[in-house]
């Protein structure tokens, strides 16, 4: 019915298809004149297997005060409000990463709880598949690896996280590696959790592109790279290196249980879209 909203508002021409159906939206593919778009439905909160975990929504701003009190609150005026703040989070981020340079696809519209966007292409110009769904060489594993360590950098640059990147929210499109699903995009410098969600994103890179070529199992990409934006010397030019010495001292206890938390319900989560 959404995408319906859109074909009345002379937004979208037709709908070609659905692509695929996600954690938190459905996407379609779509036309628009002579353009083939692809348009993303954002599931209702009862429907998502993703959560808005106190975490991700730390800190993020809502202009308007009665809307921010009645989400403080838990009304239902509040959690529509809370929803549709999740939903422009993943925009705004679109918007805020392309003018940076960010490999993500070019946002188009937003309307109705409909996120309408560019689709990436694949060589052919089909649909570019997922991460997940590709088997590489060791040369070809190194080198995305870097590309998207790059685009992480570019990403802090600009003062976001991904707060949830792996192998099943990249797609490899004709120029390369393109990063998208990003409701749950943190801001960097206004989240305590940020550099535990890029140290986790980093590290879920680290994991896949090691599977192909194990040597890169051995690097520190997300303690160089975060280290480098608390000392404010990260450029979208930095030379890394993947080496990282640290310091000894007391074992953050509490951090260590988040993260296997972390971990468990990622796999979770992982187990559930391989199905």
């Amino acid at each position: 019915m959404r995408l319906q909203s859109l074909i009345e508002e002379g937004l979208i021409d037709t709908v070609v298809r659905q692509l695929m159906s996600g954690k938190e939206a459905t996407v379609f593919v779509v036309r628009c004149g002579g353009e083939t778009l692809c348009a993303k439905v954002y599931k209702e909160a009862t429907q998502r297997s993703f959560r808005q975990a106190v975490d991700y929504t730390e800190n993020r701003k809502v202009k308007n005060t009665r809307q921010a009190r009645a989400m403080a609150k838990g009304t239902r005026f509040g959690r529509q409000a809370q929803e549709a703040a999740w939903q422009s989070a993943e925009v705004d981020a679109l918007y805020r990463l392309a003018a940076a340079g960010v490999r993500v696809p070019r946002p188009i519209n937003f309307h109705d709880g409909v996120l309408l966007m560019e689709l990436v292409a694949d060589e052919n110009g089909d649909a570019a598949p997922r991460l997940n769904d590709m088997a590489f060489t060791p040369e070809q594993a190194r080198a995305h690896h870097a590309t998207l360590l790059m685009e992480v950098v570019r990403m802090l640059c600009a003062g976001v996280v991904h707060g949830d990147l792996s192998e099943f929210n990249i797609l490899l499109g004709a120029g390369g590696p393109v990063i998208i699903d990003l409701p749950q995009a943190v801001d960097a410098a206004g989240n305590n959790h940020a550099g535990r969600m890029l140290l986790r994103d980093v590290a879920n890179l680290r994991a896949f592109f090691g599977r192909f070529a194990p040597q890169l199992l051995q690097t520190e990409h997300g303690h160089e790279i975060w280290e480098l934006y608390q000392r404010g010397v990260l450029r979208p030019d930095v030379v890394l290196t993947g080496l990282f010495e640290h310091k000894a001292g007391e074992v953050d206890l509490g951090g260590v249980m988040r993260e296997i938390d972390d971990a468990r319900a990622e796999e979770v989560a992982r187990r559930l879209r391989v199905l």
